[in-house]
């Protein structure tokens, strides 16, 4: 049962002291007993998925600030990659045909290309850093973050299609199902 975008209830905001300070507890997880880590990851990216959301924000604007003009270029950079691999991808007979009738200019293309990206990796690594921090700070939390009583009830209710979160769907799609019990 697939639930549309309009089912969707945000989960609420937890308290930074149940996310962060005094009241949450942490522990290095048991690296042999993988499915017990992933049910606890997966548990804690349902319960604090809007901290989580709302951290990633906040990291990715800090890295905007620190380096403004390194993340405008690298999402520019970004962005036309993937338009040049999208057309490429969808227009292979039309940019073989142009190859083929226009040999020196697909190799002043292919050059520049080349060039500009040379120039643009620093912009890239730069963006990249933006979006991959904010992942792995939540990894790292979702993984020391031990689970507590409401968080399981909370997950139990989701798990049973009472809710959905924006979280919760994406866990789905990614087929990632956890005891939660």
């Amino acid at each position: 049962m697939k639930k549309d975008q309009s089912e969707f209830e945000i989960a609420p905001l937890r308290p930074l002291d149940d996310f962060l300070l005094e009241a949450a507890r942490f522990q290095v997880p048991n690296f042999r007993d993988l499915e017990k880590w992933g049910n606890r990851v997966t548990s804690n990216l349902l319960y604090y998925q809007t901290n989580y959301f709302l951290m990633a924000i906040i990291i990715f604007m800090l890295v905007g600030v620190v380096h403004p003009i390194k993340m405008a270029c690298g999402f520019l950079a970004t962005a036309v990659l993937l338009m040049i691999f999208v057309y490429v991808t969808n227009e292979r007979v039309v940019a073989a045909r142009f190859k083929r009738n226009h040999p020196l200019i697909s190799i002043l293309l292919i050059f520049s290309g080349l060039y500009l990206l040379a120039y643009m990796l620093q912009a890239l690594l730069v963006f990249s850093l933006g979006i991959l921090l904010p992942t792995t700070v939540t990894f790292i939390h979702a993984s020391l973050r031990l689970r507590n009583i409401k968080n399981k009830i909370a997950n139990k209710v989701e798990s049973l299609g009472l809710r959905t979160t924006p979280m919760g769907f994406f866990l789905e799609e990614m087929g990632l199902e956890t005891e939660l019990f």
